[in-house]
């Protein structure tokens, strides 16, 4: 779990690696709403898996400086090996950097996709087993980052959703948008996969705690709830004012699910309250009807 800072926490300044990407640019906007001075090198100014570009971080980065690492080529831009080998190398930079010029906190946005997919809940002791390269590619990352002399935070989140997603992938975002073009949903098998959504908005929050408390250690980012696809499509389905089908097909691989015990993030921040599910999938909708 985390362990936050015993001594009061002022911000000088926070880097942000990823700041272009879904997650970055709601935390750069939120911490400069809070007066935050922020740093967010884009990649035309700071390509992280170039050759020199540790070299060229360390010259950025200041003592007391805070850094967020976000970036990363996500499995939407290739599952091979050249993004798993450019994506090491991002985290290769970072190390390199703060080898030179180490930083008051580093916190690094990880995945849950480092755990297996179980019958038992996750938790932050439960072992790692990367299934494919993306999630080699984040549990590698970790382990380069964790002997530096910075205090690490790392965050595990869960599927993240949110308005300005671009990843497509499997979840509430996909669902409202061909729900959207085509008026029906169409589901893996009978969409009996159980997973856990997390609001960007709330991941977003999170990592602010954790800059501001300071925190090192790991800490898995999920609210405890999980729920089928089925439900899942039928929430997203309950936004539109016009009916939406609900298609199930063949599966042709097992159903798979995954269930967290978030205990430990509720002994780090008592007093945070995710956002209900009903409630978020409204939101995004509400957000994406408004920007289409």
């Amino acid at each position: 779990m985390l362990i936050h800072s015993p001594l009061p926490v002022h911000l000088d300044r926070v880097v942000i690696l990823g700041g272009g990407g879904f997650v970055g640019r709601l935390l750069t906007q939120r911490l400069r709403e809070q007066g935050v001075p922020v740093l967010a090198p884009g990649r035309q100014e700071l390509d992280l898996a170039a050759p020199d570009a540790g070299r060229l971080l360390a010259d950025r980065l200041q003592p007391r400086d805070s850094l967020v690492l976000l970036a990363a080529l996500t499995p939407d831009k290739g599952r091979g090996v050249p993004p798993f080998m450019a994506n090491l190398r991002m985290g290769a930079a970072v190390a390199s950097a703060l080898e030179t010029v180490p930083s008051a906190h580093l916190v690094y946005v990880s995945s849950d996709a480092v755990y297996p997919f179980a019958d038992s809940p996750v938790d932050e002791a439960t072992a790692a087993e990367p299934g494919d390269l993306y999630a080699a590619m984040h549990l590698s990352r970790e382990l380069m980052l964790k002997p530096l002399d910075t205090p690490l935070a790392i965050l595990r989140p869960t599927l993240i959703y949110g308005a300005a997603d671009t990843h497509n992938s499997y979840g509430p975002n996909r669902l409202r948008r061909v729900a959207r073009a085509d008026g029906r949903i169409t589901l893996f098998g009978d969409g009996e996969e159980r997973r856990d959504h997390i609001l960007v908005d709330d991941v977003v929050e999170l990592i602010l705690r954790t800059l501001a408390a300071r925190s090192t250690g790991l800490l898995n980012l999920a609210t405890g709830q999980s729920v089928s696809y089925h439900d899942l499509a039928n929430r997203v389905a309950a936004c539109f004012t016009r009916p939406v089908d609900i298609i199930c097909t063949p599966r042709k691989t097992p159903a798979t699910h995954r269930h967290f015990d978030i205990s430990a993030l509720r002994r780090a921040f008592p007093d945070f309250r995710f956002t209900p599910l009903d409630q978020g999938l409204a939101k995004v909708h509400a957000d994406m009807m408004e920007g289409e």
